[in-house]
């Protein structure tokens, strides 16, 4: 049988070798590894193997994969969808959409129109033993009684949508309805009676107990309510999700109830029409051509503007889809599990346990201990209703329309094809190891396959042959980035081999880092980390005999916060880089230093850096211009011969630590006119000061203060006693000249 792809990204943690016991522990943090270290692969959970496609084979509810029950394919329904099944005595009974049609499907998966109604969806079936048969048409909803090939309007009770049908406990037929929530008991001869009227928009599912109690789900509100004999309702549940979709009942008393907040309800709260717009009909008419449609029906929101919504999922809700949950004889209401991405349709007690239909991927799960053990994964996009069947269930899908049932036989064979595995990088595998089972008379056979996409296609190399072992080598399959496994599980007698853990070794071919940027801040900057204490020694004087001629920062110790800051210290540069390595390796730097006009070898500065950035004191080098280079090398944990590097060198830096020098001072009509010089850097600030009093920006003659030659105006009165004239250059040498008479 050909399935629809499900190949997924890698969901589970990489280790290194940390030993099978530690793996088996379940270890959460593990340190980062280096590329040339293994990895390994784990699928352990119930979640991972999930990710994969299952074909017969039924996954447990602790995780585990197994061959599944045999269930059979009765028959294809040849319509857009099917929306409701029931039992009958010659079959099942179905109803259909977007035709209106009611179906009758022998045990022999024979199919008989049964009728076609004149609404173009039917939401609910009931058959009597007799075979008469109840239909629920919406919208403008009415009841149908169908029998001796006679099609009547039993009940109309003029609202939009018919529900739900079932047999009341003292004889009639129970209907459910929406969009004004009203629950009708409708006698043998077609009269009726309003049984409650409730608030919510909908009344979407109806469970007759043997006590004469009848349970009701909405939909708006997503309430479980009990309605009592005597004509009392209470409210036993009101849940976070707005749609209570489905009820059964075991034979201890309990009932469970499937609420949901799903894209994918037959039900929209967010629509203000109560009709189907023309372009719904069209889709829903086109969605038996092979695409991937969802049935879903508009139907209007109480009062107000209508809420965003899609189906019955609120666009903030955060919650899971859909939610199991377990009524007490009591009316005490428990939650059993949760389906984070299923859209769960129905519900059945059967064969000791619950079981339960979901969408968007066609699942059945049965419940073992409150825990899902995955029963049958389908072709088809939604499950949407179980029936009891011997030994069954039975099941009807959707998107496309079928009929199954279960048989109660296992699989003598089945395939579990594993989501595709992501190394991030071209990697080369080792050996699969796995946990679990083989009886005798079973058998466990592995293959597997890689590639450079994402997605398997033609460019992925051929499934390798089977292999057998609890251990086996991949030692034939090519390298590549992404890889698959693929587990036959085959068994004689019934006895089905198991499989709970699998463990895939790899190695990632190691790739150079690179740097993407480096750069050296302004001088003076520091960068010191932000929760930096200013009473602390943020400077550590080292004795050039052993570290070289540069004095740098304090080194940080590794616990303080790893965010930075600015400061600015005189006479220091900083530099800082951007790297990244493909293998997420860590990373060390080293950094040499030369002058710019020279072409002779690189002097070292730093070694073994593992920060992104460098403060030195700059001061120990005579000016001039430098360039520096860093030097990045992975850390990987192998022979030197794999280690590799990356290196950038700067644009030339300036190291000025020389003050500006004044050449000459003439005395003028209004004052000073002063030139002055730098060597390296362009002035940046120029100011005087008359007699120890403030400090008055001196003018330049050509208006801009931006050269390292300028002539400046100093408003100096002859009479002044104290002319003091300071400069600044560009890389903060600061000095201060005295120009009383004259500069002399």
């Amino acid at each position: 049988m050909t399935r629809r792809s499900r190949a997924g990204h890698l969901l589970t943690a990489s280790f290194g070798w940390l030993g099978i016991a530690a793996l088996a522990a379940g270890l959460v943090g593990v340190p980062r590894l280096a590329a040339g270290e293994v990895r390994i692969y784990s699928m352990r959970s119930r979640e991972a193997f999930l990710a994969g496609t299952l074909d017969g084979i039924g996954l447990g509810s602790m995780g585990t994969l197994r061959l599944a029950d045999q269930v059979e394919r009765l028959t294809e329904v040849n319509e857009p969808f099917l929306l409701s099944a029931a039992t009958h005595p010659e079959g099942w009974v179905v109803g259909t959409g977007n035709g209106g049609r009611v179906l009758l499907i022998d045990r022999q998966g024979a199919t008989t129109v049964l009728f076609e109604a004149p609404e173009p969806e039917i939401f609910a079936v009931l058959a009597a033993e007799d075979g008469v048969v109840f239909a629920g048409s919406s919208p403008n909803g009415k009841v149908y009684r169908l029998a001796g090939g006679e099609a009547t309007v039993f009940f109309d009770p003029e609202q939009t949508y018919i529900w739900d049908l079932e047999r009341a406990p003292g004889g009639g037929l129970l209907v459910a309805t929406g969009t004004d929530g009203k629950l009708f008991q409708v006698g043998s001869e077609g009269r009726s009676e309003l049984l409650f009227d409730s608030e919510d928009t909908h009344l979407r599912s109806l469970k007759a107990l043997p006590n004469g109690q009848v349970l009701l789900g909405t939909a708006g509100e997503g309430l479980i309510l009990r309605l009592d004999p005597d004509g009392s309702v209470r409210t036993l549940y009101d849940a976070s999700q707005p749609e209570v979709v489905a009820f059964a009942a075991d034979p201890e008393g309990s009932c469970y109830a499937a609420v949901l907040a799903s894209e994918a309800s037959l039900v929209s709260l967010g629509r203000t029409t109560e009709e189907p717009s023309d372009e719904e009909e069209q889709s829903a008419q086109e969605g038996d051509e092979g695409g991937e449609v969802t049935v879903q029906i508009t139907v209007s929101a109480q009062g107000g503007e209508a809420p965003e919504m899609a189906g019955t999922r609120p666009s903030s809700f955060q919650g899971p889809r859909s939610e199991i949950l377990k009524i007490s004889p009591e009316g005490q209401v428990e939650s059993l599990t949760s389906f984070e991405e299923e859209t769960v349709y129905s519900l059945v007690w059967h064969r000791d346990r619950l079981w339960v239909g979901t969408g968007l991927e066609g699942k059945v799960f049965s419940l073992t201990d409150g825990k899902p053990v995955l029963e049958k994964d389908v072709d088809e996009r939604q499950v949407v209703v179980l029936l009891e069947d011997d030994p069954g269930p039975a099941f009807a899908t959707t998107n496309a329309a079928a009929l199954y049932r279960i048989s109660g036989r296992t699989e003598r064979q089945g395939v579990y094809t594993s989501p595709t595995l992501d190394a991030e990088q071209l990697a080369t595998f080792g050996n699969l190891r796995w946990q679990g089972k083989m009886p005798q008379e079973s058998r466990v056979q592995f293959s597997f396959r890689s590639g450079m996409s994402s997605d398997p296609d033609r460019t992925w190399s051929a499934w390798t042959p089977p292999l057998s072992g609890m251990e086996v080598s991949l030692a034939q399959l090519p390298p590549g980035r992404y890889f698959q496994w693929r587990a036959e599980l085959e068994a004689d007698d019934g006895q089905s081999p198991s499989i709970s853990e699998v463990l895939i070794s790899y190695k990632q071919a190691n790739l150079p880092p690179r740097i993407d940027s480096l750069s050296v801040m302004e001088p003076g900057q520091v960068l010191v980390p932000t929760n930096f204490n200013p009473a602390k020694q943020i400077y550590e004087p080292v004795h050039p005999d052993r570290q070289g001629i540069f004095t740098v920062l304090e080194a940080e110790s590794p616990t303080e916060n790893r965010r930075m800051k600015t400061l600015w210290k005189k006479g220091y540069r900083t530099l800082r880089w951007k790297s990244e390595d493909p293998n997420e390796d860590d990373l060390l730097f080293d950094l040499e230093f030369r002058l710019s006009e020279r072409d002779d070898d690189w002097l070292s500065m730093a070694r073994d850096l593992k920060d992104s950035h460098y403060s030195f004191d700059a001061t120990a080098l005579p000016d001039g211009r430098y360039r520096f280079k860093v030097v990045v090398r992975d850390r990987i944990r192998a022979e030197d011969s794999e280690v590799l590097r990356a290196e950038e060198i700067s644009e030339p830096v300036l190291v000025d630590n020389s003050v500006p020098e004044l050449v000459g001072v003439e005395r003028q009509v209004q004052g000073l006119q002063v030139e002055v010089s730098d060597r390296w850097s362009p002035l940046r600030r120029a100011e005087f000061s008359l007699d120890a009093g403030r400090w008055l920006p001196a003018r330049p003659v050509d208006g801009l203060l931006d050269g390292q030659h300028e002539k400046l105006l100093v408003d100096s009165p002859e009479s002044g006693r104290l002319v003091l004239l300071r400069l600044m250059d560009a890389a903060f040498n600061v000095v201060t000249f005295d120009l009383s008479q004259g500069g002399q």
